[in-house]
């Protein structure tokens, strides 16, 4: 059969279901086989929203989303996607296609090195020089794509190899069980708790797979350990547990790091230094059990004395099955973080000022938004916020990026998350800023025919970098811009847009939006104005909490 034919039928026995992609001549000879194929070509309006569609269907489904483009232009504008998915352990397939190269006709036109620079950014990156490498050169991106800890790989495949004639038949993916940890490093553990008085859990992004969320909620729920997570970690365990102390989203002193404070052992779990943790390690410090996939990269400020280095799942039902809780154990100042915690989103979360501040913000979104909706968050100063303040139920149900940080993944989010759960509220926050980057992926959202709700809070600059100028005591300078009429700009794709006019109205519109079908837009106006202020009182607070 021609080439192409073989890498398709090589993909559909990955179980592709979706191909997300802006092609180029290259790829011709892919479509015609993806014409015929059971998989579904999804043209995007940028390589970096395919890029991100990618990248999230692999988070929430496990399996390596897939995304192709041209060569030169094309590959280039996947490297934001990539480095996206890498450094927030996503499993997304790129493919990008080249001229020919047996023979040339064109020169260097548009020929850059696309497997030299992808080489830093992935896992995995090739070009495919023969047909007869497609089977073998196919599986091993799938396979290092979705294997711990999961990333981003990358094949290139030029045109002439695509077009040549093969007898080979695709390689089908192999049963893999993860390795388990030693029973030494198991012992260790369970003596480090058993030593403990005050236990804290933190539970990072590495501890966000299906099984392994069942595990650690039994842990939480048999022995009451307090639990802290990172922004990436959120929702492992129902956040409305007595336990949960808080989220990692600022550097220092505040009431999650209050615990941190309070703790004599951190249990600290899927953990990688992509995602700085809630603490600097010190010599003679707070002694910290890894318990990860993976054993711990060494860094300045994370180096654990002990390891539990396997299946996460399995090390935590060996450890319950091994330990009893130590009756010396003491979490009277969880209950006191907590409350003071509590007691700071109080005073802010009912603020009537409009433009809509913060946590008015955060509070009305969780109010609307129902328990099973999964909510997507572009990057910007609000993303703190709903780290901080949004309390989380479900794995995987607050998707923001705390390991690239990027720009522009809001809405492509969104619209894999509204393809992979038609059945549940889909809600993009996103800043204006971060909003426009791929706000031309509204179109794709509308043909492809999703159901989600797009809330931009619109501060008509670049917000975040504005707060800091401003907290560093500089004037405000260079961060403003202009915005189109969002409400107008929504309908020109064909979804609804609305405008909130005050505080008031933003929760009614929001739960009416997210109760139909369809897209609608919401442009909100934000005040970030008092961030310092309250920032200021919640690591004031939390000191005096703990102290007394």
């Amino acid at each position: 059969m021609k080439a192409a034919r073989l890498f398709v039928e090589c993909l559909e026995a990955e179980g592709v279901e979706y191909i997300f992609a802006v092609p180029g001549e290259e790829n011709i000879d892919v479509l015609e086989a993806l014409r015929e194929s059971s998989i579904e070509l999804i043209v995007t309006r940028h390589e970096q929203g395919a890029g991100f569609i990618a990248a999230t269907w692999g988070r929430l489904t496990g399996r390596p989303g897939v995304c192709l483009s041209t060569l030169g232009p094309g590959a280039t504008n996947l490297v934001t996607a990539a480095a996206y998915a890498t450094l927030g352990a996503m499993p997304m397939v790129m493919i990008t296609g080249q001229k020919p190269i047996r023979s040339s006709k064109q020169g260097a036109f548009q020929i850059i090195d696309v497997v030299d620079m992808m080489t830093p950014i992935t896992k995995y990156t090739k070009q495919v020089v023969g047909p007869a490498y497609l089977p073998s050169r196919v599986r091993e991106a799938f396979r290092l794509a979705a294997e711990e800890r999961p990333g981003a790989t990358h094949l290139e495949i030029p045109e002439d190899i695509l077009q040549e004639e093969v007898d080979r038949t695709p390689i089908a993916p192999s049963h893999v069980r993860r390795p388990v940890a030693d029973d030494l490093s198991i012992e260790r553990a369970v003596e480090m708790l058993t030593e403990a008085r005050r236990p804290l859990l933190v539970i990072a992004a590495g501890a966000n797979r299906t099984r392994t969320c069942v595990r650690i909620r039994q842990f939480v729920d048999e022995y009451e350990v307090p639990f802290i997570t990172t922004q990436m970690g959120k929702g492992v365990v129902d956040e409305r547990s007595s336990a949960y102390l808080g989220t990692a989203a600022l550097s220092s002193d505040d009431f999650a790091h209050r615990a941190v404070d309070e703790a004599d052992l951190l249990i600290n779990v899927g953990h990688t230094v992509v995602e700085k943790p809630p603490f600097i390690m010190q010599d003679n410090g707070i002694p910290v059990l890894h318990v990860g996939f993976d054993s711990a990269q060494v860094d300045p400020v994370y180096f654990p004395q002990v390891e539990v280095v396997g299946d996460i799942a399995d090390s935590f039902r060996r450890i319950m099955e091994a330990l009893d809780a130590p009756s010396h154990w003491d979490f009277g100042h969880a209950a006191r973080i907590r409350s003071a915690a509590a007691e700071h989103r109080e005073r802010y979360e009912s603020d009537p000022a409009f433009p809509i501040r913060p946590l008015r913000l955060v509070r009305d979104v969780r109010r609307a938004v129902p328990d099973d909706g999964i909510v997507t968050l572009d990057n910007g100063m609000y993303k703190i916020w709903f780290a901080r303040d949004y309390p989380t139920y479900h794995p995987n149900s607050l998707l923001l990026d705390n390991a690239l940080a990027t720009m522009g993944a809001g809405l492509p989010s969104a619209i894999a998350a509204a393809m992979i759960h038609p059945d549940r509220p889909v809600l993009a926050v996103c800043g204006d800023g971060g909003f426009m980057m791929n706000s031309q992926e509204l179109e794709t959202a509308v043909r492809l025919g999703v159901n989600l709700v797009v809330l931009v809070v619109r501060d008509d600059a670049y917000g975040m970098i504005r707060w800091k100028q401003r907290d560093m005591g500089f004037p405000e300078y260079g961060l403003g811009y202009g915005n189109p009429d969002l409400v107008r700009y929504a309908e020109a794709y064909g979804a609804r847009g609305h405008r909130v006019e005050s505080a008031d109205g933003l929760e009614p519109l929001l739960e009416a939006c997210l109760g139909r079908p369809g897209i609608d837009l919401i442009d909100a106006p934000i005040d970030y104005s008092i961030d310092s202020d309250v920032l200021e009182e919640a690591t004031r607070g939390s000191a005096t909490e703990v102290e007394d």
